[in-house]
């Protein structure tokens, strides 16, 4: 499971980003919490969330024309220390008292345009930090599960910090975490990128990666699978405090309970991935891990048993984290070297990008429908756009088979 941990620079990277990533999490769930103490307003708290994700949609092609180009290694430090530097004045705010809650959204969206080019670097760079190429997927398969421990570790141990401290601890722990990631970067010995010669064209560089997402079939039907579930499925996540509060007639803990499920399912399926030896079956897994996410959250939406809800919802986080990953996964492997951060910008932008979009299509939808129904018609759009993949695979499949060229052994010509 942990063979790409056998790469020194990988392992720097994974240590460094163990104790930062945790650190993310418990800023994030502390502005949450920190923007609906001040204003009351649930309507603010979701722009706070869509503000730090949007600008992925966006700049992710750009993202990743210009991280190609660049030594990513090097870039890799600059967004780093800018992060750093965000972490730093929302907490230099937050000590002093300063509950500007536009200063915090304008913040927020400071932290989106970082992590948009953050996150396109960091996913590029695998290839540079992990010296076996056939460790590859399980490097990404350990970083997903990291993610996952994070998202549940991040947020236990940012309650417990702002019930018993306040939540400007919160900000600065996150403002430290940055360090030990820094020092790790610092650490690595990578060999000194290539710059390219010919001069970044904005435009010409986003038709290339286009085309090139368009000429690999496989490539551009995961994505287009990848986009169909952020936007119209991912995003039941953003109901579950309805789920926990109004239909189970919980608390916060409730709702923490289904947090935990998705991330315990998560990080389960991401071991199921680490411990995978090859990394040929990628299509096979996604169709699996769709058709589980969708069964699965139609289950939940119409379930009265809380105990049935939360095994819904670990099985949902198996099937969300084997549907991203592998896909992760196929264009990290798949992508030709001077394409993979273009093709992997496409990836960020199909998933991350679609995210804050998805989630105010479906608060509005829940608004006229309700919530339950709104659940249910996710599940099936889940089952559907894997029924339209099939098709189209198995249609594209059987029309190269017809138009492949017979030898004949015994031509004359």
């Amino acid at each position: 499971m942990f063979k790409a941990l056998k790469s020194k620079n990988f392992k720097l990277f994974f240590y460094g980003q163990s104790v930062s990533v945790i650190g993310t999490w418990m800023q994030k769930t502390a502005i949450s919490w920190m923007v609906y103490s001040i204003t009351g307003s649930v309507f603010l708290l979701g722009l706070a969330t869509f503000l730090s994700m949007i600008p992925s949609l966006f700049l992710a092609p750009l993202a990743g024309s210009i991280i190609g180009r660049y030594d990513r290694h090097k870039a890799m430090l600059l967004l780093q220390s800018m992060a750093m530097m965000q972490a730093g004045a929302l907490a230099i705010l937050i000590y002093f008292k300063i509950y500007n809650i536009n200063f915090i959204l304008a913040l927020s969206l400071i932290q989106g345009i970082i992590n948009a080019f953050d996150m396109t670097c960091r996913q590029t760079m695998m290839i540079d930090i992990v010296d076996n190429k056939e460790d590859l997927p399980n490097a990404v398969a350990l970083n997903s599960t990291l993610n996952n421990f994070a998202r549940i570790a991040g947020p236990a141990l940012a309650g417990i910090i702002l019930h018993n401290y306040g939540e400007d601890i919160c900000f600065i722990g996150n403002f430290l975490s940055y360090i030990p990631v820094l020092i790790s970067l610092l650490m690595m010995k990578i060999m000194p990128h290539i710059k390219a010669v010919d001069k970044f064209k904005m435009l010409e560089d986003f038709i290339e990666g286009f085309d090139y997402v368009k000429k690999e079939a496989e490539m551009a039907k995961m994505l287009l699978m990848l986009m169909c579930s952020s936007l119209f499925v991912i995003s039941f996540n953003t109901l579950m405090p309805v789920f926990a509060k109004d239909i189970f007639s919980g608390n916060a803990q409730t709702f923490s309970w289904f947090e935990s499920a998705a991330g315990i399912g998560s990080i389960l399926s991401a071991i199921y991935l680490a411990n995978l030896k090859k990394s040929d079956y990628m299509s096979k897994i996604m169709i699996a891990a769709s058709l589980l996410l969708g069964f699965s959250i139609i289950i939940l939406a119409y379930s009265n048993s809380l105990t049935v809800a939360l095994i819904c919802m670990a099985l949902s986080g198996v099937g969300m984290m084997a549907q991203t990953s592998s896909i992760n996964i196929y264009v990290q492997t798949q992508s030709a070297v001077n394409m993979r951060s273009r093709s992997i910008s496409y990836y960020l932008m199909a998933y991350q990008g679609m995210i804050p979009v998805g989630s105010l299509i479906i608060g509005y939808v829940s608004h006229i429908i309700g919530t339950r129904h709104t659940v249910a018609i996710q599940g099936i759009i889940c089952i559907l756009s894997v029924i339209v993949y099939v098709y189209y695979k198995k249609h594209k499949t059987s029309e190269e088979l017809e138009t492949c060229p017979v030898p004949y052994e015994n031509s004359k010509f």
